[in-house]
């Protein structure tokens, strides 16, 4: 059983209730937009395993880091991890046969800034993009999303909200 803490677009904003909602998980998997090498530095502080794509505005240090296309498998679920990758019934071109050809049964990206928890009960996988936790953007709320992958299932999925007002110690 792993626990698993999700964000997506922080571009550079660090809040100290990143800390707070992910202390305790297995791993924290950002989704793109890092802005910064030191977010990912200070979600290593956190969780024992992170594991990050480069999204649109990512350069640099974080480019050098991390690829824009993760696939690897948590307990027995696949799982693929990118910054725009769209969603059941509008992926990004060439998602779906990739999806198809890993027996994908979690995929999680960002980019819209916009909260979707969505089944494709097509490709029988579950599609997560964890909305905006930077304050980059048009978005009212910021969140962040906390899963469990337990054996093939994934279960007790959170939705974690944050005010626009950013915590930092």
């Amino acid at each position: 059983m792993k626990k698993i803490g999700i964000l997506s677009d922080t571009h550079g904003c660090w809040d100290d209730r990143y800390s707070l909602h992910f202390t305790g998980c297995d791993e924290i998997w950002h989704a793109g937009d890092i802005g910064d090498i030191d977010i990912i530095r200070r979600l290593e502080e956190i969780a024992p395993v992170v594991r990050a794509v480069a999204g649109n505005v990512d350069h640099g240090a974080v480019c050098r880091r991390c690829r824009e296309l993760e696939i690897f498998t948590v307990g027995q679920v696949n799982v693929l991890l990118t910054h725009i990758g769209g969603y059941p019934g509008r992926y990004s071109p060439g998602m779906k046969n990739l999806l198809v050809e890993n027996r994908i049964k979690l995929m999680v990206d960002g980019h819209s800034h916009i909260l979707k928890v969505m089944p494709d009960p097509v490709l029988d996988l579950l599609h997560v993009n964890p909305g905006a936790a930077g304050n980059q953007g048009w978005q009212k709320v910021r969140t962040l999303v906390r899963l469990i992958i337990d054996g093939p299932v994934i279960r007790d999925l959170e939705v974690i909200e944050l005010s626009k007002t950013i915590l930092r110690s």
